[in-house]
């Protein structure tokens, strides 16, 4: 359970300018070869991939052999050049993608910084839990390069707060399908309906409460922040591959909600929890992840599972609801695509 304190719930967060640190293709060369998807999404063979498309590709700061090469890395890519500050701005971001339901849609949101308080506050709310060993990685990391190399998604509950601006945009580049286009804005703050939630970055937005509580001058992260009404917003299903059954699903009459495939057949599922990811665990603990349902069923058909529970994405309302009412929600209950793209902008601390 997140402990909220009442009456700080719905604040007006206030996204600020900062000075981006951003790679100078003049200097290193196409952007494409530099970025990344997100530190934990990357597994072993693709880091050894982008760490040998460029020796300045991002993944050299976000997964460094240790603390001390990325922050070495970092001051030396300044000091040659590679990275350059900016003056002080937000900058607008959309992201072109097509989904795991093979829609297209453009996601738009507002990159700046941000307070850093402790869900405490009420200002910034979770709606995962999150484990110590990421968490002690990622402040290494940050101790030593005093960056946020990688920005925390962010959603408010309200209209989108900028429109895209007009012209080319600064930055554009396409990594891992999705096209990400970045444009500055002014050096005038905004003001966002609050509180603010946590679509993706738990482990990183509480790293940086942490280092906050060690070095009170920390007070800013680096955020991109969307709108809940924006309709490029999408939270796709993250299907359960159940190895070992604890006792048999329910059968429920009608189709229209969680679905349990085994031996070759689909059969509704009765549920009594407002989430299927919930109803999932009264089933078994012992379950794999995958946002394919064909993928789910693969899995039964080879005798590697003994069933998969196809389940409903959350919407946007209820991740919203669990997190104001202080809980969180079982692991992998949401996946926000697509992911943020690593190495377009860089956050001094």
């Amino acid at each position: 359970m997140t402990e909220v304190a009442p009456g700080r719930l719905g604040g007006v967060p206030s996204v600020s300018p900062f000075r981006a640190l951003r790679y100078d293709d003049a200097v290193v060369g196409p952007l494409g070869a530099l970025v990344a998807p997100p530190y934990d999404v990357i597994d072993d063979e693709q880091r050894r991939g982008y760490l040998e498309r460029s020796p300045y590709n991002v993944v050299h700061l976000t997964l460094p052999d240790n603390a001390e090469d990325a922050a070495r890395d970092l001051q030396v890519w300044r000091e040659q050049g590679v990275l350059r500050e900016e003056d002080p701005a937000l900058w607008f971001v959309a992201q072109d993608y097509v989904g795991p339901d093979g829609v297209a849609r453009t996601r738009e949101g507002i990159a700046g910084s941000i307070d850093v308080t402790p869900y405490a506050a009420g200002e910034v709310l979770p709606h995962e839990r999150t484990h110590a060993g990421p968490k002690e990685g990622r402040l290494r990391v940050l101790r030593a390069t005093r960056a946020q190399l990688e920005p925390i998604f962010l959603l408010y509950d309200g209209d989108p707060a900028v429109e895209r601006p007009d012209g080319e945009p600064d930055i554009d580049v396409e990594e891992s399908d999705v096209r990400t286009r970045v444009w500055r804005l002014g050096s005038g703050g905004i003001d966002l309906p609050g509180p603010l939630l946590i679509a993706d970055g738990h482990h990183r937005y509480e790293t940086a409460v942490a280092f906050r509580e060690e070095d009170p001058a920390a007070t800013r992260t680096f955020a991109v922040l969307v709108s809940s009404r924006s309709p490029g917003v999408s939270i796709f299903p993250t299907h359960r591959i159940a190895r070992t059954l604890t006792h048999e699903p329910p059968v429920a009459d009608e189709n229209g909600g969680l679905v349990v495939y085994r031996a070759g057949e689909e059969r509704p599922v009765a549920s009594e929890e407002e989430l299927d990811a919930l109803e999932v665990e009264r089933y078994t603990t012992d379950v794999a992840y995958t946002p394919y349902a064909d993928e789910a069923r693969a899995a039964v058909d080879r005798g590697e599972a003994e069933a998969a529970f196809l389940v409903r994405a959350p919407t946007v309302e209820q991740v919203r609801a669990f997190a104001t009412r202080g809980e969180t929600m079982p692991q992998k209950s949401t996946f926000f695509y697509p992911k943020l793209t690593s190495g377009l902008l860089f956050h001094p601390v």
